[in-house]
């Protein structure tokens, strides 16, 4: 009797908690501050205003996840530059104009406010790789101009003026500038001026200090998770992220499988392992390397699917962070249509009522989870125009 009436009661809490999840959610402002959807948006065509089969992103889903700002990012691979920078935000204001009543494009927080209570979408963007301003001070104009709310000093790519992560780790020696020189040191005092928010994910740990040295205003890390659960260059060390909340920052956690979970790259070659000659063969079959892999990919979609990180995983960071620097210096930076494997249950962005709730069943505090939600992001971009 004891034992039934013991599983009633945590019946009914877990009911309640979860009653109490949605109402938060619904209240909070959220915000995700690094999406790659345009970049996709550009290649296929799809309209991702409407629904889509595939993907991580449409304003459906979004709207049904009661995600209410998404930072888009203008990224590119080592090729891309200020070309493509502009020719993605023509993307993002297309679908602004195609869609005026689901979204709006805002650069400050009471216009991000204003568009969250008219039950839109508040669109923002930034700038993944100093690449794609080539080197130029008056690009970097040019793009803040059109509303750039923070610029990504590097991709994995370093530029003449910063080094990144990737090329700090694994290319040190064939590196000609190491850390920020006096134009990466120009460029991030006019990024203060111009109000745009310096972004210190993707850079090395040399340039990343750096940069902190010469800011004046809060910095970011737009989509990066703790080092102390896996040690990828990618990932902030603990003194990183005691830095970054130092300024008045915050660090958005990233949702990819690989950052969160030391195991995912050894099961990657497993994977990889298994179907190497059925992946051979399809390729040789269709002629296409991509088309095989597809294939390969849906018939052993369970297996994909055991390999992805828990939820648990990704709360595991937060909540490294908070105990680390404090609720008010941690976010979500998703990183969503920018990776192939995200925690079971975070499927797409439909889906973020559940890290609400993760969050609520940890202990945190109403307020608490409103400023992990959104609410350090909205502090953050006040601090970044004033």
């Amino acid at each position: 009797m004891k034992y039934i009436f013991a599983v009633i009661m945590l019946f009914g809490s877990l009911c309640l908690s979860a009653q109490t999840g949605k109402k938060l959610h619904k209240k909070a402002i959220v915000v995700d501050t690094h999406g790659d959807i345009l970049s996709d948006q550009i290649k296929s065509g799809i309209d991702i205003g409407i629904r889509q089969k595939s993907g991580n992103f449409d304003l459906e889903r979004a709207k049904e996840g009661g995600l209410d700002v998404q930072v888009f990012s203008v990224w590119s691979d080592y090729t891309g530059g200020f070309a493509l920078a502009n020719r993605q935000i023509d993307s993002l204001d297309a679908l602004i104009s195609r869609h005026p009543d689901k979204i709006a494009k805002v650069r400050t927080a009471s216009e991000l406010k204003f568009t969250v209570k008219q039950g839109k979408m508040a669109a923002m963007f930034g700038v993944e790789g100093g690449h794609m301003i080539e080197n130029k001070i008056e690009n970097l104009e040019a793009l803040a101009k059109r509303g750039m709310m923070y610029m990504t000093l590097t991709w994995n790519n370093s530029t003449p003026w910063s080094s990144s992560a990737y090329e700090e780790t694994f290319k040190k020696d064939s590196l000609k500038q190491i850390g920020l020189n006096d134009l990466g040191k120009q460029i991030i005092k006019r990024m203060n001026e111009l109000g745009v928010i310096v972004d210190l994910s993707h850079v090395g740990e040399t340039t990343f200090y750096d940069a902190i040295k010469v800011s004046k205003k809060p910095v970011m890390a737009s989509h990066s998770s703790a080092f102390v659960f896996n040690a990828h260059q990618r990932n902030l060390k603990d003194e990183q992220i005691k830095a970054i909340a130092k300024t008045g920052g915050v660090v958005f956690v990233n949702f990819y499988t690989g950052f969160l979970d030391s195991t995912y790259s050894g099961k990657q070659k497993q994977y990889a392992d298994r179907h190497k000659a059925e992946l051979s063969a399809l390729t040789v079959n269709y002629n296409s390397r991509s088309r095989a892999s597809e294939e390969i990919n849906s018939k052993y979609r369970q297996e994909l699917e055991d390999m992805r990180a828990p939820l648990s995983l990704l709360i595991d960071h937060i909540d490294h962070m908070v105990k680390l620097v404090g609720a008010e210096h941690v976010g979500l930076g998703a990183d969503y249509d920018g990776a192939e494997s995200y925690p079971k249950g975070l499927d797409d962005v439909s889906k973020y009522p559940l890290i609400t709730e993760a969050l609520l069943q940890r202990g945190y505090s109403a307020k608490d989870v409103r400023k992990i939600l959104g609410g350090n992001f909205v502090r953050l971009l006040l601090k970044a125009k004033s």
